[in-house]
């Protein structure tokens, strides 16, 4: 209860009492309400931003988002590691093992490419931490995209390291004769003389005199494709199919090891040096043919000569001599 105030009036020689104006009163009633108001607004405030106020499940649901929050800032950070490796091993498909191979890099826009048409990350949209999840999520669907182009190019380098193998192991690549049975290299590719009518003329392939009945081998993996006496010329003969446009032949045998249509491998003993056909000696002629032209031989016997042995070979096959044949 307020007091009751008075002062002194000398007219009447007596104390009055002080009546309060009604406009200061109701300032007054209105600087209470407002500063209440202030009051209580500032303390709504303060306890909005604190945790006096939560329930124990909204506390709950606060560590929980937060612990999502870390989840997701190690899970950038693992798949930033994901992405330095992923780098260096397309890096490494690109300028290696797609050169090697002879086939074409991969473009890195189309490494890099992330997916058109409709919004995929709608459903993540209205959330407090949208941004954050639809860049994790469009982060992994392109990493994820990474790693199957990759996967598939590594399913095709696959493919042609199993198809360079095979090429390899088809080109005809070692002497069709140990040098242990080898009298001499009697002639090689070029303008030879002829042993009959001593007429200079184009020899086709290579000829390696050795004694009859000498083991002659296949000098890439292969199929027989004829093997008879049915050739002008070569008498008894072998001629294997290897594939990737490459044919050897092997001529004047005395007998065969091998029959039509049969597959052989690289050193598979397929018959033994004669003289029949068109020879003047014991020798097998030898020829390589590449897309259907015969071409030299001697560049073909990196898989079984010393660079001393092949540096001899070159001198006698330079030679213009007589052949055998």
């Amino acid at each position: 209860m307020s007091k009751v105030k008075y002062y002194y009036d000398p007219d009447t020689l007596s104390y009055r009492k002080i009546e309060p104006k009604k406009s200061r009163r109701y300032r007054n009633i209105f600087l209470f309400l407002l500063g209440s108001a202030l009051f209580g607004f500032l303390g709504l405030t303060l306890l909005l931003n604190t945790n006096l106020l939560n329930t124990p499940r909204e506390l709950s649901l606060q560590r929980e988002a937060k612990n999502y929050e870390l989840q997701f800032e190690l899970l950038n950070k693992k798949m930033e590691q994901i992405e330095q490796v992923l780098a260096n091993i397309e890096d490494r498909d690109n300028n290696i093992y797609r050169l090697y191979f002879e086939a074409n890099p991969i473009p890195e826009e189309q490494r890099r490419a992330g997916f058109g048409g409709i919004n995929r990350y709608k459903s993540l949209e209205g959330f407090n931490n949208s941004e954050m999840i639809i860049s994790t999520t469009k982060r992994l669907d392109i990493i994820q995209k990474q790693m199957v182009i990759q996967s598939r190019s590594l399913d095709e380098i696959t493919k042609l390291a199993e198809e360079k193998e095979k090429l390899l192991a088809a080109i005809p690549a070692i002497q069709p004769l140990n040098n242990e049975n080898l009298t001499r290299m009697a002639s090689g590719f070029g303008w030879r003389s002829d042993p009959f009518t001593k007429a200079r003329k184009m020899h086709r392939g290579m000829d390696f005199t050795a004694p009859k009945g000498t083991p002659i081998y296949a000098t890439g993996d292969g199929k027989v494709k004829r093997a008879d006496n049915k050739s002008s010329g070569f008498g008894k003969h072998i001629r294997i199919d290897h594939g990737y446009g490459y044919v050897t032949l092997y001529a004047h045998l005395s007998k065969y090891n091998v029959k039509r249509g049969q597959k052989v491998k690289r050193g598979d003993l397929i018959g033994f040096v004669g003289s029949t056909g068109r020879s003047e000696a014991p020798h097998l002629h030898y020829e390589v043919w590449k897309d259907g032209d015969r071409i030299n031989p001697i560049n073909f016997y990196y898989g079984s000569l010393t660079p001393e042995e092949f540096e001899n070979m070159l001198k006698y096959a330079n030679q213009e001599n007589q052949s055998l044949d």
